[in-house]
């Protein structure tokens, strides 16, 4: 079976297209609350959101929804996803329900939902839920209705578990951090977190409207953090996105450090406390450089799909901790069971402390890598694989890097492009090799 309305990471659209209208997600809530209810005679689901006005449309829809079945519902208000991957395991709920588009603008929202152990559900569970919605509803009685409750503490306990992930013996006095939380899901949270471990702490994008999320600051958006860092004399900055679960760092000297360094910087840190890292999991993006440093400390690396669930599937297949995109989504297993940009971020802080010398420092000898990415628009239906043409140049592409570089062509799940991506130690072969696919590419479209 296909899945029909769930993505790689739940439901996302435009608000008020379909499916992200009031009436589908009520639908959705209420099949999924006779999922439950299969297993489970009352369940209860914790529901958190970002800070985009139509959270507000959608929570009311997914709570009748939830109570309709039977389910009981416990509103958790705006929390970082991750806060409700923890809170839905350390409240013993049945399944965790966020609602939130990321790092989308705020015209865009989405549905996703947490297991009881605070994990991403498997392609079964979804495509149960989905069956579920072709069915016709099935109301319980007034007697058997679900009930709505608020967590009032649901923030502060969330920030006394980020806090927890840092080691006990350390303190973040005498550093000033500047922190942007993309007008996102941890406005209220971030700062705080920083603020209580010692740090001076300089916020930015915590200043929610509803319709300012991930606008001009965040971690897709980078250079406002820059530009505060360098104002402020800051010693070092961190950026999330809209719901926190992605990290972006920047140095006193306003270097941006992508996910794929901070992956490195974490399991070198834990090589250095002469830590067991039997293996690191990344993903086809990840920058050739951060795999060869890797590999000469002995550490595994193993590529996966591009998508943090894909960097998890790959984590628990080989019972490894560590994984990430460059993107800034980070795992770190025995600290959360999903991505978290303010754990990730501690991690690194961690590193910096423990160590004593600057970021740059511990990325020593560490280069990333020119890449090359360019993108050539397919025809509906198109199969670029038979393309002889291109297959030839990217034959030749390999022979000219060897171990020096990769290629790298895969079609977009969302977009009708072909993505041809080029990495080589030096830019202008990696620009040219790129260029040379991408007119093959063309020439049969």
């Amino acid at each position: 079976m296909q899945r029909h309305y769930f993505g790689t990471d739940g439901i996302r659209g435009t608000v008020g297209q379909a499916p992200i209208t009031p009436d589908f997600v009520l639908r959705l809530a209420h099949a999924v609350g006779r999922v439950l209810k299969r297993t489970e005679a009352h369940p209860t689901v914790l529901i958190g959101k970002d800070t985009r006005i139509s959270g507000y449309m959608l929570e009311s829809a997914l709570e009748s929804g939830f109570n309709s079945a039977g389910v009981d519902v416990v509103l958790l208000g705006p929390v970082p996803t991750p806060a409700v991957a923890y809170l839905t395991r350390a409240q013993r709920a049945s399944l965790g329900v966020v609602i939130s588009a990321s790092h989308n603008p705020f015209a865009d929202n989405g549905i996703k939902f947490f297991s009881a152990q605070g994990n991403k559900l498997p392609d079964a569970w979804e495509l149960e839920v989905e069956a579920a919605l072709n069915e016709p509803p099935v109301w319980v009685d007034s007697a058997s209705l679900g009930k709505t409750r608020r967590l009032d503490d649901a923030a502060g306990r969330y920030i006394e578990f980020c806090k927890s992930t840092f080691g006990n013996e350390l303190t973040l006095k005498g550093m000033k951090i500047v922190v942007d939380a993309a007008h996102g899901a941890a406005y209220h949270i971030a700062p705080k977190v920083f603020h209580e471990l010692g740090a001076e702490v300089i916020a930015i994008g915590c200043q929610p409207d509803g319709l300012n999320i991930n606008q001009g600051v965040g971690a897709t958006h980078p250079e406002a953090l820059v530009a505060a860092v360098l104002q402020h004399q800051a010693d070092v900055g961190i950026a999330l996105d809209g719901d926190a679960d992605r990290l972006q760092v920047v140095d006193a000297a306003g270097r941006l450090y992508n996910g794929d360094e901070l992956l490195y910087v974490l399991a070198n840190e834990r090589l250095g406390r002469d830590q067991v890292v039997p293996g690191v999991v990344g993903t086809l993006m990840t920058n050739m450089a951060v795999e060869l440093a890797l590999r000469a400390k002995g550490v595994q690396f193993v590529r996966a799909k591009v998508g943090d669930r894909y960097v998890l599937e790959e984590l628990h297949r080989h019972h490894w901790t560590l994984g990430g995109e460059g993107s800034g989504h980070l795992l770190v297993l025995d600290k959360h069971t999903t991505g978290d940009g303010l754990v990730s971020a501690l991690q690194v802080l961690q590193a910096c402390v423990r160590s004593g010398v600057a970021l740059a420092d511990l990325l020593q000898g560490v280069t990333l890598f020119p890449q090359t990415l360019v993108n050539v628009r397919l025809q509906p239906g198109q199969d670029w694989k038979a393309n002889t043409g291109l297959q030839e140049a990217i034959v030749q592409a390999e022979q000219q890097l060897g171990a020096e570089g990769r290629v790298l062509i895969r079609a977009s799940g969302t977009e009708p492009l072909l993505r041809i991506m080029v990495e080589a130690r030096d830019a202008a072969q990696a620009q040219a090799l790129a260029q040379q696919m991408a007119a093959q590419a063309a020439a049969n479209t």
